[in-house]
């Protein structure tokens, strides 16, 4: 039986506790951690552009103690906290370490100047929540830093089990979870209080010898179907092998290795400051544009 809406705040979406525990079987089993390799490369060449340090930085519920382990070989002393989402997924290394949960921090206002997320707040239920105590537990002119899936994210595999179902069943059942759009995340920033908000796209894409490969490491990220409103019942053995023989038809390389794309959207911003640069206001301008661009104003015609 599905688990009711709550009648107050935001949707419950996603099965949190069932998401934990598929992480913790996946870790078991060996976990796949060559998305979370890459966007902590990722997040430190980010880091390096900004020549300044950030004495007190926070891991905010990152699925592997990756990030963690970057802040740790930076340059400079700083105090490193991880707030992980399981224990095992906690790590040892030159942190503070504890469990907890990414929509209900722990940690009074201004405690960290640097707060760093890697794919994580994709399955948060209340995402504008999560931003806004991001925000309070950051020092003014801190900094947030944050990679999350992004809504492209398998739509080769999303494709494909809906034309099998569609084709066997008669219809598309929810089994991979709804993702962000890159479009929204800037206004989100602002409505949490951010000042100086950037977002911005990389997609990643890995082959695999066939869809088999693909499953297997999505079942070791942890990353299977963990909706609120999934379906029960085991799907039919003939819609996974159907989906399986679209995926090769339509996303295949000459090789015959099949692709799957990994969007991550990146998002940064800072606890305002009054050093922070400004926006001027309208009408402020000092120069017209086409004087600056030493080009010929043309008028529109009325």
């Amino acid at each position: 039986m599905n688990t009711p809406a709550s009648t107050s705040g935001p949707p419950r979406i996603f099965d949190r506790a069932l998401g934990r525990l598929r992480l913790a079987r996946a870790f078991a089993a060996g976990p796949a951690t060559f998305l979370l390799e890459r966007v902590a490369a990722d997040m430190g060449e980010r880091l390096d552009a900004i020549l300044r340090p950030f004495p007190r930085a926070l891991d905010l519920a990152t699925p592997g103690p990756q990030l963690a382990a970057m802040l740790a070989c930076r340059p400079g002393e700083r105090r490193i906290t991880r707030l992980a989402p399981i224990q095992q997924v906690l790590g040892e290394g030159p942190w503070t370490g504890l469990v907890g949960d990414e929509e209900a921090l722990p940690f009074s206002s201004e405690s960290f100047d640097l707060i760093v997320s890697g794919l994580a707040l994709q399955s948060v239920n209340d995402l504008p929540g999560a931003l806004m105590q991001a925000r309070r537990a950051l020092a003014p002119d801190g900094l947030f830093l944050a990679c999350m899936i992004g809504g492209r994210t398998l739509e080769e595999l999303r494709i494909a089990l809906a034309a099998a179902e569609e084709e066997i069943m008669g219809g598309v059942s929810p089994r991979v979870s709804p993702l962000a759009d890159i479009r929204d995340m800037g206004s989100l920033l602002q409505r949490a209080g951010f000042a100086l908000p950037v977002t911005d796209l990389d997609s990643i894409i890995v082959r695999y010898s066939s869809v088999l490969g693909l499953m297997a490491d999505l079942r070791a990220m942890g990353a299977t179907n963990a909706l609120v409103e999934r379906l029960r019942k085991p799907a039919r053995r003939e819609v996974f092998l159907r989906a399986a023989q679209i995926y090769a038809q339509r996303f295949s390389d000459p090789d015959g290795r099949v692709r799957a794309t990994f969007e991550v959207i990146w998002l940064s911003g800072w606890a305002p400051h009054e050093s922070q640069q400004k926006p001027l206001a309208p009408g402020s301008a000092k120069m017209r544009l086409a004087d600056a661009l030493g080009a010929k104003e043309q008028k529109l015609p009325e």
